[in-house]
């Protein structure tokens, strides 16, 4: 009989899906590596199970312990799965722009959820990464993940992302593009691709509103490119220790709209039912038309499953609201 022991074991070996109609206008094959598939809906199983099993084996989450997080939604639910059959408890710190769909899903599935709001610096007492230090420090057996800087995120993809899109392409992967937001896909993936085949261009998304692109062009932490925006999942307004720049070839930017809009042509015209990040993936792909020939393959990551936007993206008033489609 073949079956999983537990829901975790049936985390990665995730599909590659080939982009047709979106990608006409590019030379070269584009292939999606479909995250979804993760028994969370998104890629985030992959580094949350990891931080978890390096956190029991060192000793900094003990049995029956709390596991706090700041999230925008993924990464919760990566670790609420792992809690559940490892037996911790779960409180989730949430930016209030994140859509209400993440946070009920993580009241789901059992965990405690605590709201901040956005539109505040990242030291201040009221952000989401202040509040989930602070609980840290407060809660007794308790374990603060620090997806940013724990360097578990970006292992788990150096270890299981990255072999498996150099499997999956038998080695002809020649770009990998995706969302930056704590910089563990980009980084573990880039360098486990980087060390297959050094001529492997690695390219991030990123969104306008974030420091990521100045940061990496100029050695420039730039105060002035920080402002709210609405796509969720990357981009930041810090600079995370799990962004390893010098694996990072370039960064394209995507406005808030084109990432909305893509996100409903991904599943009108490819039947791709996926979150925001994959709207800002798939433009980024097509902005960087010019870097790609004939002969490349280029891997483009989509992290998470529409369902966690049908208030947003995939609701036609909130859309008008926002002015994004007339």
């Amino acid at each position: 009989m073949d079956y999983a022991e537990n829901i975790l074991e049936t985390i990665g070996n995730t599909p590659l899906v080939k982009i047709n109609s979106l990608t006409k206008e590019l030379p070269c094959l584009v292939l999606s590596k479909y995250e979804t598939f993760n028994p969370g809906n998104s890629v985030k199983d992959r580094m949350a199970l990891k931080m978890i099993e390096d956190a029991e084996a060192d000793g900094r989450l003990k049995p029956g312990g709390t596991i706090i997080e700041g999230t925008s939604g993924n990464t919760g639910m990566g670790l609420a799965l792992a809690a559940i059959v490892k037996g911790y408890k779960c409180i989730f710190v949430i930016s209030d722009k994140q859509s209400k769909e993440k946070m009920d899903i993580l009241r789901a599935v059992g965990a405690e959820v605590i709201v901040c709001p956005t539109d505040v610096e990242p030291t201040d007492p009221r952000s989401y990464y202040s509040v989930s230090k602070r609980l840290g420090e407060e809660t007794p057996n308790s374990w603060y993940v620090n997806q940013y800087d724990n360097p578990s995120n970006a292992k788990a993809h150096y270890e299981s992302t990255g072999p498996e899109i150099w499997k999956q392409t038998e080695g002809k992967v020649t770009h990998f593009v995706v969302g930056v937001g704590t910089g563990g896909t980009i980084s573990g993936v880039g360098k486990y691709l980087k060390e297959q085949n050094p001529n492997v261009k690695v390219w991030g998304v990123d969104t306008y509103g974030s420091v990521f692109k100045k940061y990496h062009e100029t050695g420039i932490f730039d105060e002035n490119e920080i402002y709210p925006y609405v796509t969720e999942g990357i981009g930041e307004d810090i600079l995370p220790e799990n962004v390893d720049f010098s694996i990072i070839d370039g960064f394209t930017k995507v406005t808030d709209k084109d990432a909305a809009v893509y996100t409903q042509l991904l599943a009108k015209e490819e039947g791709m039912f996926l979150g925001n990040s994959a709207g800002a993936a798939i433009k980024g792909v097509l902005q960087l038309k010019e870097h790609f020939s004939k002969d490349d393959v280029v891997v483009v990551l989509f992290h998470d499953h529409g369902s966690r936007y049908v208030g947003k993206m995939f609701n036609n008033d909130w859309m008008r609201e926002m002015g994004y489609i007339d």
